[in-house]
């Protein structure tokens, strides 16, 4: 715990010196409670992103950026130069931002350690270390716990996609049905970055006076059919609709370059793997398997019950070393002249019978 009491260096507010959820932090941020040294670190870009950005654009006004804001790159700097910058005074501002990008490539970043001894309190020290995480056990990791903010930023699995647009579209003041949820999560996937920008492009063609945005408007403006996609395949497949599911697998036949059977692959492979750790959940009620699953909310896991009646743990075994199999072929292992839709035809039918 850090208490600043100095009057006109800090809010006059605790920090607490550990990691923090993007939340925490943003709310902290927006009521300019800064501290001393962020280090954004973590395989997803996203949260890094809007974390630095944030501080960029609101941290200091125009007129203090001019001399108090300092942008470097790992590659081009070394962590004396950064340190050296740190302990500057601000000039004419409360604050000055010193902020490293990719530093994953600054060198001897265990030095930084000799400054988090003794921060600079008019200094917000901000650093970006992408696709990466620092060392637990090492010293300036300790040193960071203990003054500044250390924020892993992780990649979501597939069943946190829906929540996030959710969460994001929310604070647009925009609703979403969870059909039309579920499609932009399976047509983007998980880089949060590109999610961002198709929400937003999703906003801008709302009809004027309508905040929710629905399957219709997805499919008009993504290019997704809200009929035949692979969110309806992996329903049919619940549902062991043949009939639904066979005219889904035609319609990806006859439209291949919209609808990739890698793409196919990964979803299928995604809930029947997650379908196969369902059974192994305590409580097979809608909490226990959102648990066991790390669903957000509850409901998700309605899907996984309904399969569970229809597909027996053994069928779930086969069909996954079944869309294994498939993908091996898609690539040409072992297979000369099947079309990738003929190789999907195949694999549904497995799943069925």
């Amino acid at each position: 715990m850090r208490k600043i009491t100095k009057k006109g260096t800090r809010a006059e507010e605790e920090i607490m010196a550990k990691e923090r959820t993007y939340e925490e932090i943003a709310r902290n941020l927006k009521n300019r409670v800064y501290a001393p040294v962020y280090f954004l670190m973590g395989e997803e870009d996203y949260y890094i992103d809007r974390i630095s950005e944030y501080i960029l654009n609101h941290a200091l006004s125009d007129t203090e950026k001019e001399f108090n804001q300092t942008v470097v790159y790992g590659a081009d700097t070394d962590i004396a130069s950064v340190i050296n910058t740190a302990r500057r005074y601000p000039m004419m501002s409360k604050y000055q931002i010193v902020m490293v990008k990719e530093a994953q490539h600054l060198k001897n970043i265990d030095e930084l350690v000799y400054y988090l001894q003794k921060p600079m309190p008019s200094t917000i020290l901000v650093f970006c270390y992408k696709h990466g995480v620092l060392d637990r056990r090492k010293k300036v990791t300790v040193e960071l716990d203990k003054v500044g903010i250390l924020f892993e930023s992780k990649k979501l699995k597939d069943t946190q996609l829906p929540s996030f647009i959710t969460s994001y579209l929310k604070r647009k003041q925009v609703e979403i049905e969870p059909k039309a949820s579920e499609m932009m999560a399976e047509f983007v996937g998980t880089d949060l970055n590109r999610m961002a920008g198709e929400l937003e492009k999703l906003i801008i063609t709302l009809p004027k006076g309508q905040r929710r945005i629905t399957p219709e408007q997805i499919e008009q403006n993504i290019g997704i059919s809200k009929d035949f996609n692979n969110f309806e395949l992996r329903n049919a497949l619940i549902a062991k609709d043949v009939f639904k599911a066979n005219q889904i697998v035609k319609y990806f036949e006859e439209n291949p370059k919209s609808n990739p059977l890698q793409v196919t692959l990964a979803v299928l492979f995604n809930f029947f793997s997650n379908l196969m750790l369902a059974y192994y959940s305590p409580e097979k009620n809608e909490q226990g398997i959102a648990a066991q699953l790390g669903l957000r909310s509850p409901w998700q896991a309605r899907d996984y019950q309904t399969a569970m009646r229809r597909y027996t743990g053994i069928k779930v075994m086969k069909i996954i070393e079944a869309i294994r199999q498939c993908d091996v072929r898609s690539k040409g292992v072992g297979n000369a002249s099947v079309s990738d839709g003929e190789l999907l035809r195949e694999l549904v039918y497995l799943m069925l019978h």
